[in-house]
């Protein structure tokens, strides 16, 4: 289990710098963008779409972060009425639906979108689209590898980390 657990931190690790790294080169390249538009009157489209897809790397990362730390939003005001079986029982449910519904969504809808679209380019980078796409794949296994984590935690009596833990 410490393994795991070894292995889950150096993810978040990653993710989280991942992430921070994508955010700082976005301001970093809104701020161009803003100059070039404003200040010289030359909008640049390379940096449209470089914020565009940079954005949804950013968004796809950090949503595998959270569902590694088991910070998204839960409702528990019914699950909260059942024993501690139960919830544990909900618990190990939720994280098999989220990691087949990343399994099928993301993993393979992804690695399909991602095929018919290496063909395509992009307009201003000219980058071909599955490259684009590819993230959708890799935060779907992500994802699936840390509803595995979070569900080795729940069998073996651990409670995940988690957002509302720290609160409690």
């Amino acid at each position: 289990m410490n393994m795991l657990h070894t292995i889950r931190k150096g993810m978040d690790l990653v993710l989280s710098f991942a992430s921070a790294l994508i955010f700082g080169a976005m301001v970093i390249i809104g701020t161009y963008q803003i100059v070039t538009r404003f200040v010289f009157n030359s909008p640049s489209a390379v940096s449209e779409e470089l914020l565009t897809y940079s954005f949804t790397w950013m968004a796809l990362l950090a949503t595998a972060y959270v569902f590694g730390k088991r910070g998204h939003m839960r409702m528990g005001f019914l699950a909260d009425k059942f024993s501690a079986k139960v919830q544990k029982a909900l618990s190990v449910g939720a994280e098999v639906l989220i990691m087949l519904l990343a399994g099928a969504v993301m993993v393979y809808g992804g690695f399909t979108i991602v095929q018919l679209t290496m063909t395509q380019s992009t307009a201003s980078l000219g980058i071909p689209m599955g490259v684009v796409y590819i993230i959708l794949s890799v935060s779907g296994v992500l994802i699936v590898f840390y509803s595995i984590l979070n569900i080795a935690d729940l069998v073996a009596g651990q409670v995940p980390e988690s957002a509302d833990a720290k609160e409690a």
